[in-house]
């Protein structure tokens, strides 16, 4: 029997490769008719054998296109117009090719890197070789729709065996805009210092004799920059530590862990441990940066990522970076025969690459070649680069994976990202929700100050920017605007209201109160909390856990340990950590030794015998601290957990003095995984540290953070005085105990995140036996740490709740902007 159906398909289908994909497809299965592009998708009318639309169908859903994000695919059954072949049309009408949905950038396919290294192929070792799926797309875009003369390609006319390819539908480079050759295409370019000379790789003798002497630097310990994707990157040996050291110097990035590079999965795992579902997205069409475990006998050169129990590592995305490491990794191994004849065995160095953001310390990541020559010279001895313009910048995202539940008796696992960005953004997030404000009035939410992005809301759709930065920094401020700029004008989208955070200091909402347009403001940790509904759909009012280090609260402190009973429009402040000084405000941070005393003095500990010692460091500091405090002078107070994480860290001696945020927690976390502290059970930790006059009911008894109805005045209102104060007196008590008594460094932090899991868990129920709320969302910087993020969602799900965690977004910050837009929609549709 034949059928005929017309199909709607929806999502990222245009300029991924979908129309030649189903093509292909159709002739597969026997199906006569045609696909269109149109603005709101692919449009396919199919006839054939019932069973054959039916498979033809599934392929679509099944297999689409790597670059290709189906959403919805509508069916309808029509009448047989009898065609006898299947066509790819194409709309007279421009503005119908257009679309809002742009594909994220792709890291190199498999097919093309297998031409790239074929001698017998055309484009063998070219340097910017692409198909349909793969390649850049959304740096080279000037604007819709996406065709090569709206991209930073238009200065390239394609040679007559490129528009051949081009031309094909049975081509894997049929209408792939960034296609190109040695013949027609970009060319990788070399300079020197601040030399004016400059090589250009024109054909594959230039090009590969560039490679080669990138390499000969970079095996002499020199630091490269190198023009990605998204922007440079400045690289150098990772097992060079006079190298990896000199890198810190000029780029004053004293202690935060470097990324690397590794030639294959094979080379990573001989210094990480690599689940299978890690490596799925370690080699993956996003190929991001993935934060892996250390194997405790890694090789990893000093430097890097020390005292540190993670590795952010990738792998080659793009093809520049492919001949770049396979170059290297060659020359690595002539140099180390040893270790090359070891094939990458646990423990054995192996060819690796720093490859981290090519910028001056706290300013954007430079994207033109001539910006990277002058702002980077004093950091790179040589400059990798090129002559396709890049025309939005992106960093590299960066993720890991933790536990989130068991699926038949085996863990399961979620991405979490730490920064969203290449690969993933502009990909929209849906926050699909009745009530919300009609598609036709944008929103844009102008986010918070540190770890920045943006959002633009129409409808149910959320276009997240990549990550921007802390757009305190002028700079960085700049970028921000014109990447909003580039997005407004690219998605054709006009804001009819704008979002901000409640500070009235951060430059984006005294910005969003001067465009003339009206103004929500949203309090910080309301945002976060929204960003894990919007995520997950969620319209029911939850238990919002928000812990992290700051965030402006509605009665002018600050806060950062919040239990929120929160809805998409509203909150109420159900609990939060006691109030505590940080002396100096800024300083405290900066100095968490400060933090530490404003924290022991709150809770009366500072007579306690292991105070003293742990403050000694602080010396005169310490009276000047106490007059602070006395006095109210420049002492703001804070619920912060992230600020009693700090705090913490710095009586353990583990972190007294941050090269950058949150490396107090960071190497709190460390330091007890270093030691196997979080191994399942207390006891096992214990008995791995040498302690046993301490079993684990009691230590978490003396830990225990304590619940305790807080006091109302005349003025209170539900959102700035909570029902119920955390304290963590306790907590600090029996950690300074601990610390008098010499129970190792790594048991003491163990318990102390025990503590803070307990107190979640604690929260959680309180609310539920009191307002029968069984959601948990969780967000916040501080569930960026492995350890507690796990164990909450383990003792959560233990316990009966349902608990919801931000999944296509990073916990920390870089959600805020969503939230904030969800929060002025749900508002809008009261």
């Amino acid at each position: 029997m034949i059928d005929a159906v017309d199909i709607h398909v929806k999502g990222i289908v245009q300029g991924v490769g979908f129309r030649p994909f189903v093509y292909r497809m159709a002739k597969k299965y026997l199906i006569n008719g045609w696909v269109l592009n149109a603005a709101d998708g692919v449009y396919i009318h199919a006839e054939g054998e019932s069973k054959l639309v039916d498979e033809f169908i599934m392929e679509l859903s099944d297999n689409p296109p790597a670059a290709s994000r189906v959403e919805e695919i509508d069916i309808k059954e029509v009448p047989l117009e009898d065609f006898d072949s299947f066509e790819i049309r194409f709309s007279d009408d421009d503005a119908v090719e257009e679309t809002t949905l742009v594909s994220p950038e792709l890291a190199t396919c498999e097919d093309c890197v297998r031409e790239l290294f074929n001698p017998n192929d055309r484009r063998y070792r070219y340097p910017f070789i692409n198909c349909t799926n793969c390649g850049p797309r959304f740096t080279i875009i000037d604007h819709l729709p996406y065709d090569r003369v709206a991209t930073s390609m238009a200065a390239f006319p394609m040679c007559e065996k490129c528009a051949a390819e081009y031309a094909d539908p049975l081509d894997r480079r049929f209408h792939a805009q960034p296609d190109a050759c040695f013949e027609c295409g970009p060319s990788v370019t070399w300079s020197v210092g601040t030399d004016d000379d400059k090589l250009v790789g024109k054909t594959r003798e230039e090009s590969d004799a560039i490679f080669a002497a990138a390499v000969e630097m970079l095996m002499e310990g020199k630091i490269l920059a190198v023009k990605g994707l998204g922007g440079f990157h400045l690289v150098c040996d990772a097992n060079n530590a006079e190298a990896v050291a000199e890198l810190r110097r000029r780029k004053r990035r004293d202690g935060k862990a470097f990324a690397v590079m590794a030639p294959a999965v094979a080379a990573v795992r001989a210094l990480c441990f690599v689940s299978e579902e890690e490596e799925a997205v370690l080699t993956g069409a996003s190929q991001p940066i993935v934060l892996l475990r250390k194997r405790p006998d890694g090789a990893i050169g000093a430097g890097v990522a020390d005292r540190l129990s993670e590795l952010g590592v990738m792998v080659p995305y793009t093809p520049v970076q492919h001949l770049l490491m396979h170059d290297f990794a060659e020359a690595w191994e002539a140099a180390h025969p040893e270790e090359a004849a070891t094939a990458c065995a646990p423990g054995t160095p192996v060819p690796l690459l720093v490859m981290t953001s090519g910028n001056v310390h706290d300013e954007p990541i430079c994207i033109a070649d001539e910006e990277a020559r002058e702002k980077l010279a004093g950091i790179a001895d040589a400059f990798l680069g090129n002559n396709r313009p890049i025309l939005t910048r992106f960093d590299d995202s960066v993720v890991r994976l933790i536990q989130v539940d068991e699926v038949d008796g085996k863990p399961g696992y979620a991405i979490q990202f730490l920064r969203r960005a290449r690969g993933y953004a502009p990909v929209p997030v849906s926050v699909a929700a009745e009530g919300a404000a009609p598609a036709e009035d944008i929103i844009f939410a102008a986010g918070p100050e540190q770890k920045n992005t943006f959002t633009l809301l129409r409808g149910t759709d959320g276009f997240v920017s990549q990550h921007i930065g802390d757009v305190e920094n002028a700079e960085t401020y700049d970028a921000w605007l014109a990447t909003k700029d580039r997005f407004e004008s690219l998605f054709e989208m006009e804001p009819a209201a704008v979002a901000c955070d409640l500070h009235p200091e951060y430059l984006t909402s005294k910005w969003a109160h001067h465009q003339g347009l009206p103004v929500t403001e949203v309090q910080h940790h309301h945002a976060h909390i929204v960003s894990v509904m919007a995520e997950h759909g969620l319209t029911d009012a939850v238990c919002g856990i928000a812990f992290d280090g700051t965030g402006y609260g509605v009665d002018g402190a600050i806060w950062g340990g919040e239990v929120l009973l929160a809805n998409r429009s509203n909150f109420e402040r159900f609990a939060n950590f006691a109030y505590v000084p940080m002396p100096g405000g800024a300083a405290a941070i900066k100095h968490p030794l400060r933090m530490a005393y404003g924290v022991l003095w709150a809770y009366d500990l500072l007579e306690h015998p292991a105070a003293a010692v742990a403050l000694a460091p602080l010396g005169d500091e310490a009276e000047v601290c106490d007059t602070m405090i006395e006095r109210g002078l420049n002492t703001p107070m804070t619920s912060s957990v992230g600020r009693l994480f700090d705090a913490a860290s710095a009586l353990l001696g583990i972190c007294t003095e941050p090269s950058y945020e949150g490396e107090g927690a960071i190497l709190l976390e460390a330091a007890m995984e270093a030691a196997g502290a979080d191994v399942a059970g207390a006891a096992a930790a214990e008995e791995a540290a040498g302690v046993v006059s301490d079993d684990d009911l009691a230590a978490r008894e003396r830990y225990a953070v304590t619940a305790e109805k807080n006091t109302a005045t005349e003025t209170s209102t539900a959102e700035d005085t909570s029902v119920i104060l955390l304290d963590a007196e306790a907590t600090f008590h029996a950690l300074l105990d601990d610390l008098e008594a010499g129970v190792p460094v790594s048991v003491i932090g163990r318990r102390f995140h025990d503590a803070m899991v307990s107190a979640i868990v604690m929260s959680a129920d309180l609310v539920r036996a009191l307002y029968g709320i069984a959601t948990v969302a969780l967000s916040g910087g501080v569930f960026m740490n492995r350890y507690l993020t796990e164990h909450v969602l383990a003792d959560l799900a233990a316990a009966g709740f349902t608990a919801a965690i931000n999944r296509d977004l990073p916990p920390n910050d870089g959600c805020i902007s969503l939230g904030q837009a969800v929060v002025c929609s749900a508002r809008s549709g009261e």
